[in-house]
């Protein structure tokens, strides 16, 4: 049954301007927590019950739930007809297409697709065969090759570039990766397989080189939408505009302010040069915000305010009241985690329930102490965006070594260690536990093993060495970390993005006198899985989120924890040299911000104790506030400051327990210089 839909009503006037406008060229930016996707399905609803064919509208999106979504909601707005528009992901689209017209590009119509597992194992045949795996030298395993021949083609950077920014320590062998990727391409074009990056090349192909096959769909769907434009690649912005350059009514809806995904290949440029592009194009602001108070939207406003390029737009509510942003300077690291564990409990008690309330970061390894003092505090998490810090492969193998250390007759852990060392595999770790665990200990041990494994002597004196009883864990780590390094390296293709891991390890060992405690704090079930085993079912069961910024995008919470807001942190010290990365570092700020409902909280450690330990560091150094706290008024004016028991004038907090410390400056310095030699 059809139904008659007021707009005028469900709408405010610039999501109704944005609905009803339908011939031409518009470009929707669309807030914070303005309704954007409530914008799109009553756009949906009024194009179909204009009398528009549903099969002539084409909507875009990232993610193949948000279509299903947005057309199921139209449909309960108007009728069936809404679920009959042709919607989904890029990829889908153009799979669809290539079915039809696959036998124009010279492969048949029923190809296969490769799934990211797929593509690896054929790249791992191409390497074989090219014979790559023999080299003397260090080469990429499939995983990184195909990383970054994907990255090439999203990015539309060349390989080099990839390579400079992701894996620097492989920049050797761009010719190499080159000719893989070539040979690669030659292999799925003579077996008509497609990866998904494929999908998109060969669909830009098609349009670009076939007019009758272009003008045949864009004659089709008359009337294209486009969601989260900012978070297009140049090869999905340039498919839209070939779409839509017959008929040119089209409708981009994004956040130019929330473009925040460069790393995967999307494109900044894309939403700031439409109106380039279309030239008759029309701007529509959606700027009211349904999610956060004005407090917290004033000083969303005032960080954006300082971007180097934007689209003007001044988000505001309608809701009353709302407390102020709060600015917490911390001792050190650990006093931030104890910090966020007390206002977690006080804010449960004041009754916002756990799955209310966030902490963001950066990158993943800022919540690592934070993860440890939840656990401690028996408060239930769930962690998005990555591993939990124990969790992770590089972790365990470390902790593998304390385990040994802690109690030799644990096999477990000797399995893992010994399968790290080259030419050790799991028949060989079997016989050298067997001879390590006898009666007779080492001296059952092949010596001839010995004398082919130096890694397996050094570890076997180091254990020597080691004494629980009397080295602290943070001595016995910083032991193994050394031994550690070169393994870490060879098995892990992305090393230098598990270092910091590691240094934070170090640093939780620090705070440990007992080895068995550090252990046992270690092997802590994670909270909510005890919580689901023992049939345990009360308000309890909902979990704090914890997140990177990236993983938190779409989402909103009641209270939210912005950790490390300090410079080299947020920013990240990877964007310190690129205007372009510092742009999009506050836009990340920006989008963390803008996730708070009710609450929001920003934490900056004094000190950071991090031993760093790979970096040629050592002690302690300042944190700085991040530049996108200090400039214009934003402390002053539009955060209100608390003092968590810390004075950062008071140096005896720190001198007693700390080296001479470094500024910051040199620190990121060091790290800038460890990369490059890396």
């Amino acid at each position: 049954m059809r139904k008659n839909i007021d707009y005028k009503k469900e709408l405010n006037p610039a999501q109704l301007r944005a609905v009803e406008s339908t011939e031409g060229q518009y470009l929707v930016i669309a807030g914070a927590g303005s309704g954007k996707t409530r914008t799109l399905v009553y756009r949906v609803a009024h194009l179909v019950e204009k009398g528009i064919k549903p099969d002539e509208i084409l909507l875009l999106t990232f993610t193949r739930k948000a279509a299903e979504e947005m057309l199921k909601r139209a449909a309960g707005l108007l009728d069936e007809r809404c679920q009959k528009v042709s919607g989904g992901t890029f990829h889908s689209f153009a799979n669809s297409v290539l079915r039809k017209y696959a036998r124009r590009m010279g492969i048949s119509n029923n190809f296969t697709i490769l799934d990211r597992s797929d593509s690896e194992d054929t790249i791992n045949l191409i390497r074989a065969r090219l014979g790559y795996h023999k080299l003397d030298k260090r080469f990429p395993r499939k995983k990184a090759i195909n990383e970054v021949i994907s990255l090439s083609i999203n990015k539309s950077e060349g390989v080099e570039s990839v390579l400079y920014d992701e894996y620097p320590q492989f920049i050797e062998w761009s010719d190499e990766i080159k000719k893989i990727g070539d040979e690669y391409t030659k292999y799925k074009f003579a077996r008509s397989l497609l990866d998904y990056d494929d999908l998109l090349v060969y669909l830009k192909d098609l349009l670009e080189k076939h007019e009758d096959v272009r003008a045949a769909l864009s004659g089709k769907y008359k009337y294209i939408m486009v969601d989260e434009y900012q978070d297009t690649n140049k090869l999905q912005a340039y498919i839209v505009c070939l779409l839509a350059c017959e008929h040119k009514n089209i409708m981009v809806v994004g956040d130019d302010s929330q473009s925040i995904y460069s790393f995967r290949g999307a494109n900044f440029k894309n939403i700031m040069d439409f109106p380039k592009i279309f030239k008759g194009a029309e701007t529509i602001t959606l700027e009211e915000n349904y999610r956060s108070t004005q407090p917290i939207l004033d000083m969303t406003n005032e960080v954006i305010r300082f971007a180097r390029e934007k689209f003007d737009k001044k988000l505001f509510t309608r809701k009353t009241g709302g407390n102020i942003p709060v600015f917490i300077e911390t001792r050190d690291e650990n006093s931030q985690s104890r910090y966020i564990a007390d206002k977690i409990l006080e804010l449960r008690e004041k009754g916002v329930e756990l799955g209310d309330i966030a902490v963001l970061f950066r990158s993943g390894w800022h919540s690592n102490d934070l993860e440890v003092e939840l656990a401690n505090r028996n408060i239930p998490f769930v962690k998005y965006g990555g591993q939990k810090f124990v969790e992770a492969a590089h972790i365990k193998d470390v902790i593998s070594y304390l385990r040994i250390a802690y109690n030799p007759s644990d096999q477990v852990s000797w399995y893992r260690a010994l399968l790290l060392l080259k030419g050790i595999g799991p028949k060989s770790a079997e016989r050298i536990i067997n001879g390590l665990l006898s009666a007779k200990g080492r001296q059952d041990l092949d010596t001839a093993l010995l004398d082919k494994n130096p890694g397996l002597k050094e570890m076997l004196k180091i254990l020597e060495k080691v004494d629980p009883q009397k080295n602290t864990p943070a001595q016995i780590i910083h032991v193994f970390l050394k031994y550690y390094q070169p393994l870490l390296k060879e098995k892990y293709d992305d090393f230098n993005k598990r270092l910091n891991d590691l240094d934070s390890l170090e640093r939780i060992a620090s705070r440990y006198k007992s080895l068995e405690q550090f252990l046992a704090d270690m092997a802590l079930e994670p909270p909510e899985k005890n919580i689901v085993e023992s049939g345990i079912r009360d308000r309890d069961d909902s979990t704090l989120t914890l997140s990177t910024i990236h993983s938190a995008k779409g989402l909103e919470w009641k209270a939210v924890f912005v950790i490390y807001v300090a410079e080299g942190h947020l920013p990240s010290y990877l964007s310190m040299e690129d205007s372009d990365a510092i742009e999009e570092e506050r836009r990340l700020f920006y989008v963390a911000l803008t996730r708070a409902k009710d609450d929001l909280f920003l934490l900056k450690p004094h000190i950071d104790r991090s031993p760093r330990s790979f970096m040629d560091g050592g002690g302690s150094v300042f944190t700085e506030v991040s530049r996108f706290l200090e400039v214009g008024n934003i402390l002053d004016d539009f955060v209100k400051r608390e003092n968590a028991g810390f004075d950062p004038s008071d140096d005896a907090l720190w001198q007693e327990e700390t080296q001479e410390p470094k500024p910051d400056r040199e620190f990121l310095e060091i790290i800038k210089e460890y990369y490059r030699n890396e």
